[in-house]
């Protein structure tokens, strides 16, 4: 489609190799990426979006959100990071518009396209955040992404509460979610489950310090130090004592 063809364009002109030599660092996976700035490939997004509101095209409506969800589709499946950003970026502007039958959309994409921390939090905590606080019958499918072979699939499950958890939504799934986790052996699950409870002790600091303090001698460390990390020190010694 045009509108991919101009991003993609514009993308290659900014593209910089030492961005993209440094990006890697961050990433254990191997990452496609044109190495331009994130907040670059924001306002590129963003232009390029205003651009199809302008001409009446997909940007609001039942109708017209499936045809930005088309569009987002065509960018994740390039593969490439900054691409990804902007599909993220899309998916959460028309939230207002998200009904039912979007989320085997979003699990789809999940489940076959993401393959990096930055690219599955960026649309876990806004895209299906978003349509979890508004759909919250869907916690349930959390519990099983938490089950699944796809390690991506499972730290989704955690990073898809973040912001509603932060605002001190779904506690007791957060627990449930975090007992399915709990002795995840892949790092970047323990890390996503352990950022939940984190934001989750913002407001529900005695909860989560009791479920840290409950099932602290099977947690792995790394999942147990990002749970208590915003805590009092007093609390933290507590916890991390052996």
């Amino acid at each position: 489609m045009e509108v991919i063809k101009k991003i993609r364009q514009e993308l290659k002109k900014n593209a910089d190799e030492k961005i993209k030599e440094s990006g890697k660092r961050f990433f254990k996976e191997d990452i496609k990426a044109y190495g331009v700035k994130t907040g670059l490939v924001v306002k590129l997004g963003k232009e390029a979006y205003k651009e199809i509101s302008a001409k009446g095209g997909p940007a609001s409506g039942w109708k017209n959100k499936d045809e930005i969800f088309k569009l987002c589709e065509e960018l994740w499946q390039s593969g490439i990071m900054e691409e990804s950003f902007i599909a993220c970026n899309w998916s959460y502007l028309v939230h207002k518009n998200y009904q039912p039958k979007d989320f085997k959309i979003f699990e789809k994409w999940i489940n076959k396209y993401i393959s990096n921390w930055a690219s599955c939090d960026t649309f876990c905590n806004h895209t299906v955040g978003e349509f979890i606080e508004m759909y919250p019958d869907y916690l349930s499918e959390l519990k099983k992404w938490a089950k699944s072979k796809n390690k991506w699939m499972r730290r989704a499950s955690a990073v898809s509460l973040i912001v509603p958890a932060k605002k001190g939504k779904f506690l007791k799934d957060v627990f449930e979610i975090s007992d399915i986790l709990l002795q995840d052996k892949e790092d970047m699950v323990q890390k996503g489950y352990g950022w939940m409870l984190k934001v989750a002790s913002h407001l529900h600091q005695k909860e989560v310090f009791d479920y840290v303090m409950k099932n602290k001698s099977v947690m792995p460390r790394t999942a147990l130090r990002y749970a208590i990390e915003k805590m009092p020190k007093s609390l933290k010694v507590k916890a991390m004592a052996k």
